[in-house]
């Protein structure tokens, strides 16, 4: 009963931090505050508890250092005129009737190249949000689209962490699972490609006017070199090099760029990697200010708590409850179904992707006998459910790196018919071969 009262607790927390606004990093720790009187229910000491909410926060320090960066990151691109440069010579081209299906496919592209969502909305993702507002696209077509598009390839990258993560779990081949993960996703692919292109159409059908364009020349010099820290991001991932050092690859180039073509001083160098770039020019301000490593602590504050929860679960009797209700329910449904509710409800509590697969995982592998259909399971479920829980940092940092609104998750359209695609086919197999055993 405890358990079953703190996780109803925590999810009221939550659903009311949405209806009324309240900030989602104070909603979060009130339900830290929440696990903590569970512990302390179970008999835990103060400095247990102390300790297993450290020993969580460890295990995500690597996501912290990845966001810092990202930060970084986004800011000198912007600075450094590698966005200016994109947008000003691919603008001018796109018809803004397709641009939401033209997002979606460029973020899908980077994605299965460098296999990170987190890494591909802040650099392709920021691109398209930058180009759709010049359009005239409203942010809620373009986030979904771009929210969508990234998730593509964090689930079937041969490079995502996540995909590595399942098959570990597994204990599967990775290119096995992934080419399962193309044959469930081509359906669904192209049902969003469909939606997209019926849906997502700007106020105009006139691409944007070299004119219109001119702020960017003016304010920037938009040299070829301008566009190298991003050929850097999708190069270094082929010659094995892991996402932080590609990062940091990028942003000395970007530094250099800034110092070299933009006239920048180190002194606003570093001012810009903390701050993000800011214009003073409100025509230019509201395309491209952003970045900077103070755009990335309500991310960080969400991951830190989150990852905190972890450390509690481990060490208390909570997982063990919750298994017992994932057996009741499969006693009653499908396995594909007691995997997807079990993915939603983790997804839920965990508040981030990897931990939301290790506990769906750790929940259903006794399910589910065959390790390559529960590593499909896990991927049409966990992976692609986590980015739309508002207050999950799979989705929310998406969406507050390229400045969407939150309500674009509901435009996120790949993330919805994936896991409802694979629903239909796979209670249909079951029923298919109940009927042939009887």
């Amino acid at each position: 009963m405890a358990e079953f009262i703190t996780l109803m607790v925590f999810t009221t927390i939550l659903l009311y931090s949405i209806i009324t606004g309240l900030s989602l990093v104070l909603a979060l720790f009130l339900g830290l505050v929440a696990f903590v009187f569970y512990a302390v229910h179970r008999g835990f000491s103060p400095g247990n508890i102390l300790t297993m909410i450290w020993n969580g926060i460890k295990s995500a320090r690597t996501v912290i250092m990845v966001l810092t960066l990202i930060g970084i990151l986004t800011a000198l691109w912007r600075a450094g005129g590698t966005i200016p440069y994109i947008i000003y010579h691919s603008v001018q081209y796109i018809d803004p009737r397709y641009f939401v299906v033209f997002a979606f496919l460029l973020c899908c592209l980077m994605s299965v190249l460098i296999g990170t969502s987190f890494g591909s909305a802040s650099t392709m993702g920021v691109i398209c949000m930058t180009i759709g507002l010049s359009l005239g696209i409203d942010p809620f077509y373009t986030g979904g689209a771009i929210l969508s598009g990234v998730y593509f390839g964090d689930r079937c990258s041969a490079m995502s962490s996540s995909a590595s993560l399942v098959s570990e779990l597994t204990g599967t081949d990775l290119f096995i699972n992934i080419r399962n993960m193309i044959k469930t996703s081509i359906v669904p692919f192209m049902l969003t490609i469909a939606i997209y292109a019926l849906t997502g159409h700007g106020d105009s059908s006139s691409p944007v006017s070299t004119e219109a364009l001119s702020m960017f020349s003016d304010n920037f010099n938009l040299v070829f070199a301008a566009v190298i820290p991003s050929v850097i991001i999708i190069v270094l991932p082929f010659f094995k090099l892991n996402l932080k050092k590609t990062m940091l690859a990028s942003i000395v180039v970007s530094s250099v760029i800034c110092l070299v073509y933009q006239d920048m001083s180190p002194f606003e160098i570093l001012r810009t990697a903390l701050a993000g770039y800011s214009s003073t020019d409100p025509e230019l301000a509201a395309l491209m200010d952003g970045g900077g490593i103070i755009s990335m602590v309500k991310s960080v504050s969400i991951v830190t708590i989150s990852s905190s929860y972890f450390g509690i679960f481990r060490n208390t009797r909570l997982i063990s409850r919750i298994r017992d209700w994932v057996h009741l329910l499969s006693s009653h449904s499908s396995s594909f179904f007691t995997t997807l509710v079990t993915g939603i409800v983790m997804s839920i509590i965990s508040c981030n992707q990897t931990l939301a697969t290790m506990l769906t995982y750790e929940l259903n592998q006794d399910l589910v006998e065959d390790r390559y259909k529960l590593a499909i399971y896990l991927e049409n479920t966990s992976i692609v459910i986590a980015p739309l829980i508002p207050w999950s940092i799979a989705g929310a940092f998406v969406l507050d790196s390229v400045d969407a609104p939150t309500s674009s998750i509901l435009y996120s359209v790949y993330l919805y018919i994936l896991p409802l695609y694979s629903l239909i086919v796979e209670t249909v197999k079951e029923k298919g071969f109940k009927l042939k055993r009887a």
